[in-house]
């Protein structure tokens, strides 16, 4: 092969074979994988509800997070080792979030006066859904999922 402009061509092949492989992209599909199945419904044709299990069925208990007594009204508690801040924005609604702040990634310290507080640059997130109250945070924090059972609240 001579040295002449092939080499230029053949990065260009290889190049577009490559953004075609990282995208997921097959020219006659993939032969041994097979799609996954949708989700059935209940037996009475009902979809149940993603928050809400079947009777009988438990949902797999993730870490505790805090009891529901530790979380005030309007108010919330940060649980710092699993980087999350925990609400109850009305009587009997618990919220997740997660603690990082979006501005510079420091913990949320603390939940005061209806917001969610990071020390760092003083970033506040509403404690409803942690939506920006106050800058330099940029967008709010995300949610968390989590499960309230009886007096526990967990993750999941």
């Amino acid at each position: 092969m001579s040295g002449g402009g092939g080499g230029a061509s053949r990065r260009a092949v290889l190049a577009a074979g490559a953004v075609a492989l990282a995208a997921g992209c097959t020219e006659y599909g993939d032969e041994g994988a097979e799609p996954e199945p949708p989700d059935s419904p209940a037996p009475d044709g009902a979809t149940p509800d993603a928050k809400t299990p079947p009777a009988g069925d438990k949902p797999p208990a993730g870490p505790e997070l805090a009891k529901t007594s530790e979380v005030p009204v309007g108010g919330g508690k940060v649980v710092k080792d699993r980087k999350i801040v925990v609400t109850q924005p009305e009587g009997g609604t618990f919220k997740a979030f997660s603690a990082v702040c979006t501005h510079s990634g420091c913990l949320v310290a603390e939940v005061a006066d209806g917001t969610i507080n990071c020390p760092c640059h003083g970033s506040k997130y509403r404690v409803a859904d942690a939506s920006v109250a106050d800058g330099p945070a940029p967008r709010p924090l995300p949610e968390e999922k989590i499960t309230v059972t009886g007096n526990s609240i967990t993750l999941g």
